[in-house]
C-alpha cells in the first residue's frame, strides 16, 4: 500500500516558533512547572480562607461558599467560565482515556474535582 503525504502550509509566525516533542525533558518541566503553580496559587486564598471563615477547603459551607461565589457579575463570569472549562477538561479526558485505553478514567475526574 502506498502511503500518502499530507502538507500542511503553515503561517509565517508558526514557521518562526520552535517545534518542541511534548514527550521532552523540557516540556517535562514546563508541564510540572505549570501544574505546581497552578495548585499553589489558588491553594494559597483557600487556605487564608478556610482558616479565617472556618469553610474548610470551601466544602463544610456550601451556601456560603456559592453565594460568595456568584455575589457580582465580574465573580459570575469567571465562575460559569471556570466551570465550563471544567466540564470540558472531563470530556477531553473520558475521551482521551478511550482512545489510548486508560481504564477506569473516573479516577482522575475524582482527582481533578478534589484538588482542581
Amino acid at each position: 500500500m502506498r502511503e500518502t503525504t499530507k502538507y500542511v502550509r503553515m503561517t509565517p509566525v508558526e514557521e518562526m516558533l520552535p517545534v518542541e516533542d511534548p514527550n521532552s525533558r523540557t516540556m517535562q518541566r514546563v508541564y510540572l512547572g505549570f501544574a505546581i503553580l497552578g495548585f499553589l496559587v489558588p491553594n494559597v486564598f483557600t487556605v487564608m480562607e478556610s482558616v479565617e471563615t472556618g469553610n474548610i477547603l470551601f466544602w463544610t459551607n456550601p451556601a456560603l461558599t456559592m453565594s460568595e461565589l456568584f455575589i457580582n457579575r465580574t465573580s459570575t463570569a469567571f465562575a460559569l467560565d471556570l466551570i465550563l472549562v471544567a466540564i470540558v477538561a472531563l470530556v477531553w479526558m473520558t475521551y482521551e482515556a478511550r482512545r489510548v485505553g486508560i481504564a477506569r478514567v473516573w479516577r482522575f475526574w475524582i482527582l481533578a474535582l478534589l484538588f482542581g
